[in-house]
């Protein structure tokens, strides 16, 4: 075997562990593969041969490779009120596909990704790298360019943000089911105090439509006005289309399903038995990126 076979395998036993690093940066599967793809270009440029860990070196190079797409999205960003649904990871009811059995590990639901799309590019990555993968920060620092005590900052504040904005959600599948359920059913029949007993009072709804359609983009608070917006998004779903149960991110979710194609895809966090965020990408784009062939029966 060639240098650079053998070089292509050795990166292939860090393949997983780098698209986790990449998605929990990224809040994107396609993003993350591309994150992949350019440490690949790299790395096969590069003399390696001093490097101590490839392991280590690999996940720096990602890491840089993310906070330079970070830093792009957040110049080219032109939603105005920030309302950003990071792309989800279906899967059929039944289970969570082992593909992605790494990337949603430690409960990585789309409420904590939404929670990281709001840090600034160095926040996220300080803690993403130490708080999830437990980097040091002597090693982060010179990835964001600050000394390891400001990177410790860095990671600080993210981890205050985090605790104070991210829901934690109920960890048994069945319950998360059952609340979902009783929304769906509530929407359909146009129960409105049905809606409010499953939603939390102070449950948010954010719903991402795409730049070319940023007036229906839209964040919602409160349980009666997002259980108004449930309605209306019911009627819709009657109006030629229907909804199909999933997993979003290993929770309970829906996808939404007009003239047989993908009109949205809602996931939900569920505390405490309450429905306390509702997130919905319907941005056609991003839509179509999205695998959902693990849908079909």
């Amino acid at each position: 075997m060639d240098g650079q076979g053998w070089l292509a395998e050795r990166f292939e036993e860090h393949r997983t562990h780098l698209r986790t690093v990449a998605y929990r940066m990224l809040g994107s599967v396609s993003e993350a593969d591309d994150a992949v793809q350019e440490t690949w270009f790299r790395l096969s440029r590069s003399d390696t041969g001093e490097v101590r860990s490839l392991g280590g070196w690999l996940t720096t190079v990602t890491a840089r490779v993310c906070l330079d797409m970070l830093r792009s999205r957040a110049s080219r960003r032109e939603e105005p009120l920030g309302v950003h649904v990071p792309e989800p990871i279906v899967s059929h009811e039944s289970g969570v596909d082992p593909e992605h059995q790494a990337l949603l590990a430690d409960a990585v639901g789309l409420a904590l990704l939404v929670v990281l799309d709001t840090l600034a590019p160095a926040e996220r990555l300080a803690f993403v790298l130490h708080d999830m993968f437990a980097v040091p920060f002597e090693e982060i620092a010179p990835i964001v360019g600050r000394s390891p005590a400001a990177a410790r900052q860095l990671a600080s504040r993210a981890r205050r943000r985090v605790r104070t904005a991210a829901p934690v959600p109920d960890a048994d599948p069945a319950r998360q089911r059952t609340v979902v359920d009783a929304f769906l059913a509530a929407s359909h029949t146009g129960d409105f105090q049905a809606l409010l007993a499953v939603l939390d009072p102070h449950v948010v709804l954010r719903a991402d439509s795409g730049a070319a359609s940023a007036g229906a983009s839209r964040e919602i608070r409160g349980a009666e006005a997002v259980a108004e917006q449930a309605l209306t998004f019911s009627r819709l779903a009657r109006a030629g289309g229907f909804v199909r149960r999933a997993l979003v991110n290993g929770a309970a979710g829906l996808v939404q399903m007009v003239r047989g194609r993908v009109f949205s895809v809602l996931g939900f966090t569920v505390t405490n038995g309450k429905i306390v965020a509702i997130d919905i990408l319907a941005d056609p784009a991003r839509l179509r990126r999205l695998d959902l062939t693990v849908l079909d029966d």
